[in-house]
């Protein structure tokens, strides 16, 4: 990448990123690397899924341009992810720098938390709006069972961490087949002794593997609802992929995600850029532009532009038709795609 680097801001003009069904495009989800220090089972199988090379991963200076490239067009959230981005070297520097970064109204991580502690006070220190990290168990027998490793404690040091400094967190805890309703009790307690919000998702079908086995997700909502039933939904001012619940007694609150029903599909307002440099108008899609290709081509930042306005412009208007259109025999791992 030669010449985009060179093309000052102001030769952006300033668009609207609004798609073709009026959905008006703010987020951006960058994955840093597909590299995680846990194997959960509903993300990668143990053994397989080989990592992609370091030279196939986006650099930082490249991630740098293309969060540049997409405020001056009408992002202005970013969330960073992985895989887990605190296992890829030089990441904190990284969102030091994405921190001051024109247009970048708030910056946000979603980490497992294994490596996350350490790094809590530098994050604090620069202002980062938020962290999401993933816990699906707080029992350890079980933790080892879904994620094949044994670093539950390394995790609720971080939490404890987050919650002592204050910073804004969600816990997103994914229900699997044989998740049962005193584990979601278990983990509400988090919800309820603190001022955070834990998020349940719906099992989607990014395992890594073939698209042999069937999700059982039942009616999480109805099921919440049995577990607690004084939910309350709390109406959101901005557009989210997650549904909120307020419980009396409860310092925080609860959430929905979704993510395989698609039910928020009306109201996405995100996008996503893989490691490897694809733009994702959708979680459910094969990627729709090799944003990689055209800057390691030399394409200037005008012609990015243009296709990344005119994927949007393209993209399907919910995940099922996004789905039913990849026509994928394997699922890709979670991790590949950035969360």
């Amino acid at each position: 990448m030669n010449s985009p680097h060179t093309e000052s801001k102001d030769s952006f003009q300033e668009n609207c990123l609004k798609d073709n069904h009026n959905r008006l495009i703010s987020y951006l989800r960058l994955s840093v690397t597909d590299r995680c220090n846990l194997r959960c089972r509903y993300c990668r199988p143990a053994e397989g899924v080989p990592f992609v090379p370091h030279d196939e991963i986006l650099s930082f200076e490249e991630l740098e341009y293309l969060v540049t490239l997409f405020c001056s067009i009408g992002v202005n959230k970013i969330r960073v992810t992985g895989g887990e981005p605190f296992s890829r070297r030089g990441c904190m520097g990284f969102l030091e720098r994405l921190r001051q970064l024109p247009g970048v109204q708030s910056l946000h991580i979603t980490t497992n938390g294994v490596k996350t502690l350490r790094y809590l006070d530098k994050l604090l220190s620069f202002g980062l709006d938020s962290i999401n990290l993933s816990l699906d168990t707080l029992d350890q027998q079980r933790f080892w069972k879904i994620t094949r490793r044994n670093y539950l404690d390394a995790v609720l040091q971080t939490v404890e961490g987050i919650l002592a400094r204050k910073i804004p967190l969600k816990i997103n805890s994914v229900i699997l087949d044989d998740t049962i309703d005193e584990e979601i009790m278990h983990l509400s307690d988090l919800a309820r002794e603190h001022p955070i919000t834990l998020r349940f998702i719906e099992s989607m079908p990014f395992s890594g593997t073939a698209r042999d086995r069937k999700l059982v997700n039942g009616n999480l909502l109805k099921r919440l609802q049995g577990i607690f039933p004084g939910m309350q939904e709390y109406v959101q001012d901005a557009p989210s992929t997650a549904r909120v619940f307020t419980l009396p007694g409860y310092r925080g609150m609860l959430g929905l995600i979704q993510g395989h029903s698609r039910l928020f599909c009306n109201s996405c307002n995100k996008i996503r850029i893989t490691s490897v440099g694809m733009l994702k108008t959708c979680l459910y899609d094969n990627g729709v532009l090799d944003l990689k290709q055209m800057m390691r081509t030399g394409c200037y930042a005008e012609e990015i532009k243009t296709a990344v306005l005119g994927a949007v412009r393209s993209r399907f208007v919910n995940g099922h038709e996004a789905e039913q259109n990849a026509r994928r025999v394997r699922e890709p791992s979670m991790a590949s795609i950035g969360g």
